[in-house]
């Protein structure tokens, strides 16, 4: 491989992590502007022109702060999880299928599942490192939660899989020239949107959470940067698993403007959902994982096999 090449590579990439934190710090704008006219309020409007500048000034405000450590925590891993957690957050953008970089996933899927899975290992060190009743118990809630989903969305993912007989997300596209998926498997694409909503720590599945009785979780004990960090992981993912529903199901990446406004759609419904839906009990969350999407996902992967061979 060429230097030139090398160097069109790192280039895109960093240009793509540059865009994700932008697209990142609008989405809190963006969600904060929703939930104050669903509450019927303003939101930030004060900073900048309608308050455009303000994500900048707290991303500002976050870092500058002061940095707690837990005289009892296990420093290192405390200090490091959110960096990690981070990282592992934009790693996961390379699955794009871009026209222009020189990087291809022929298993992109299978890519995408081992980053999530590791997500797990990232949230459990964290609550376990800090040391504390609280964020130790988030954290056991939040991993649990995720493996329950994760199962349920990798299922939910076969039956697309099946059809198209690949893990390549460039291919997508092309099966979704006449139809999207969303069409044709229309209650799994809600199964997916909904247990991506439980696989981000969402409302109304964000457990880890509890106000009443968690505060705010595994990342209690974070201040400053290692909370900004945690923040900035989770919208990033908010951010990812919108453009994979619109990969697998919307008709796949186009370079176009509707790509984007579609994605802003499924980043708006996420927010919505916050807006409008109180928290679940925990335990209907785990029946809803276990006893409905599991099934479903199964009768639909058996159904979408049939189809294959009938029409192979």
């Amino acid at each position: 491989m060429f230097m030139g090449e090398i160097i069109n590579i790192l280039v895109g990439l960093l240009i793509m992590i540059l865009g994700v934190l932008v697209g990142v710090a609008f989405l809190t704008l963006l969600e904060r502007k929703v939930l104050g006219y669903i509450q019927i309020r303003k939101g930030p409007n004060k900073l900048g022109m309608i308050g455009i500048l303000q994500p900048f000034s707290d991303a500002i405000k976050l870092f500058s702060k002061e940095q707690i450590f837990p005289n009892f925590s296990n420093y290192l891993f405390y200090y490091f999880s959110p960096v990690i957690s981070f990282m592992l957050s934009l790693i996961i953008w390379m699955l794009i299928p871009y026209y222009f970089n020189l990087i291809m996933f022929n298993l992109g899927i299978l890519f995408f599942l081992c980053c999530t899975s590791m997500g797990v290992y990232l949230v459990m060190v964290a609550g376990w490192s800090s040391n504390s009743n609280y964020s130790m118990l988030g954290g056991l809630r939040s991993v649990a939660q995720t493996i329950s989903y994760e199962v349920s969305l990798a299922l939910i993912m076969m039956s697309s899989i099946i059809m198209t007989m690949t893990f390549n997300l460039v291919n997508f596209m092309e099966y979704q020239n006449l139809i999207w998926f969303m069409l044709i498997m229309f209650p799994l694409s809600m199964c997916w949107f909904s247990s991506s909503l439980a696989e981000t720590n969402r409302t109304p599945f964000d457990f880890a959470e509890g106000e009443s009785e968690l505060v705010s979780g595994f990342n209690i004990e974070y201040s400053s940067g290692g909370f900004a960090l945690i923040f900035l992981a989770e919208y990033s993912s908010i951010l990812f698993m919108s453009m994979f529903f619109i990969l697998i199901y919307m008709g796949g990446y186009l370079l176009s403007l509707l790509f984007y406004l579609k994605m802003v759609l499924i980043s708006f419904i996420f927010i919505w959902v916050r807006g409008t839906l109180p928290r679940y009990r925990y335990d209907k969350l785990m029946y809803l994982a276990w006893k409905s999407y599991l099934p479903v996902s199964l009768n639909f992967l058996l159904f979408f096999v049939g189809v294959k061979i009938f029409f192979s």
